[in-house]
């Protein structure tokens, strides 16, 4: 017989069919008059639950089926009689894959999150992280969606690539050499005899490449993993997180940010029509706020907010009694995570998209405005995350982008592909990158990074 998902079984009302559903055993309770047993195969947060009369088979058996077992079953779907499910299955036939001994680290409830990451394995069987895995793929279908519908090329830029992009992180190195015989006691790296002739590392970003697509696709996006080579043990890094970083030819800034607002609401409007079970379970058991605070950034409007004005709103507050951890210093200052949301969640009460940057603080490859100081970047800022998106208007004068380099100590040599685009046929253009990881974060209300992808990478750990 033919198995059925038990997202489906759970809405058929073809009562009185025979039916096999497959899956592992959340829990099982049992008397001497009848057995249930709480079925869950990963399509949905729902169990199916299962009726077994006891005296139909070995008690033995039905005694060694416990939490995380994986069993077959085949029975009639019939109408429930208790309450919270539509449907339930009168076991006929039971068949037992794998047990489950009583060691099973997932076994007990109510395990801290912590606990969990050291089975990064099994955790993926629990109903949260269920959830949260449901909702990742939901949101990875929203976004080439909406790239797709809007005229966007799906654009793959390498993994393996001799480009800092302008010092955004720290860089693993790719290399074929033994390191531990070759550069001993300072002498230099024979980076010559190495596979790709040079020194390599994992991206930190495709968007240099990416930009490369865009002068000549017109709108482009890229969706895969980057790495940084941070030491850093914080709730919102990762050594290798996937990253969304769409390009647009002859955009502005004022397009951008309409961009910006409206994929990003698109991407959690998806989330609230297409994984309403998950989002239900996991704002009763993660944030009791969940549901309403993805309903409100869909509903407000986005504040457009100069890094000036923000900074003046800061120094208000300071001069009003709030007090932050990271002292507020003024204009040309880079802003922390906790001035974000102060002005996110106190202040505006909905997301922010705040321009006009410091020169100092961004990257040499953002336009300059008029006054010389500030630069066009277009940064998204949501509540509990801070920044979740990072954009701007790209420089497309050659000469300026030359001199932006050099005054930064940078080596135009380096860059002698990408300066190109701006040597033959430059055109006006802009883009975002958004992290993947920040985006799941915000939607499943989850507090850890760690905890949003199915095997992190982080330092000091890279298991599997």
């Amino acid at each position: 017989m033919k198995r059925t998902k038990i997202v489906d079984a759970l809405v058929c009302t073809d009562f009185g069919k025979d039916i096999n559903v497959k899956g592992w055993v959340r829990s099982h309770r049992s008397s001497k008059a009848v057995d249930f047993i709480a079925l869950n195969d990963g399509s949905t947060i729902k169990n199916i639950q299962v009726v077994v009369d006891p005296t139909h088979f070995d008690e033995e058996m039905l005694k060694s089926i416990t939490t995380g077992a994986c069993i077959n079953v085949v029975g009639t779907l019939v109408e429930s009689q208790g309450a919270g499910q539509a449907s339930e299955v009168q076991c006929r036939e039971l068949e037992i894959y794998g047990l489950c001994p009583g060691d099973y680290p997932m076994q007990k409830k109510g395990q801290s999150f912590e606990y969990m990451r050291k089975y990064a394995h099994l955790r993926l069987r629990t109903n949260t992280f269920g959830a949260v895995f449901r909702i990742r793929h939901n949101m990875a279908i929203a976004i080439h969606k909406y790239f797709h519908d809007h005229g966007f090329y799906y654009f793959n830029t390498p993994l393996i690539t001799a480009s800092d992009a302008e010092g955004a992180g720290e860089m693993f190195q790719v290399t074929t050499l033994d390191l531990a015989r070759t550069g001993r006691e300072g002498a230099e790296v024979p980076y010559d005899r190495d596979f790709f002739g040079k020194k390599t590392s994992l991206t930190v970003s495709g968007q240099l490449e990416g930009e490369l697509g865009a002068t000549a696709l017109g709108a482009i996006y890229t969706f895969g993993p980057t790495f940084r080579a941070e030491n850093s043990n914080t709730p919102r890094h990762l050594a290798e997180f996937w990253m969304i970083e769409p390009e647009v030819a002859f955009m502005d800034k004022e397009e951008l940010m309409d961009l910006e607002e409206d994929f990003i609401k698109y991407c959690v409007r998806w989330a609230l029509d297409n994984c309403k079970d998950d989002l239900e379970f996991l704002n009763k058991m993660i944030d009791k706020s969940l549901v309403q605070t993805l309903e409100s950034v869909v509903k407000e409007d986005f504040v457009r907010l100069t890094y000036s004005e923000g900074i003046q709103i800061l120094e208000k507050a300071v001069r009003d009694g709030h007090k932050f951890e990271f002292p507020i210093k003024g204009w040309g200052m880079d802003l922390s995570s906790e001035h974000e949301r102060f002005l996110v969640e106190e202040y505006f009460k909905r997301p922010v998209i705040m321009t006009d940057y410091p020169s100092e603080i961004k990257a040499f490859y953002m336009k300059k405005n008029a006054d010389g100081k500030t630069m066009q970047g277009t940064d998204v800022l949501f509540p509990r995350i801070g920044e979740i998106i990072g954009g701007s208007v790209r420089e497309e004068s050659y000469d300026k982008l030359v001199g932006e380099i050099k005054t930064r100590g940078m080596e135009p040599s380096s860059y002698s592909w990408y300066l190109d685009t701006r040597k033959y046929g430059s055109c006006p253009h802009a883009g975002f990158g958004l992290g993947f990881e920040r985006l799941i974060l915000f939607v499943t209300g989850m507090q850890n990074i760690r905890d949003v992808i199915p095997f992190p990478r982080t330092p000091k750990s890279a298991e599997y």
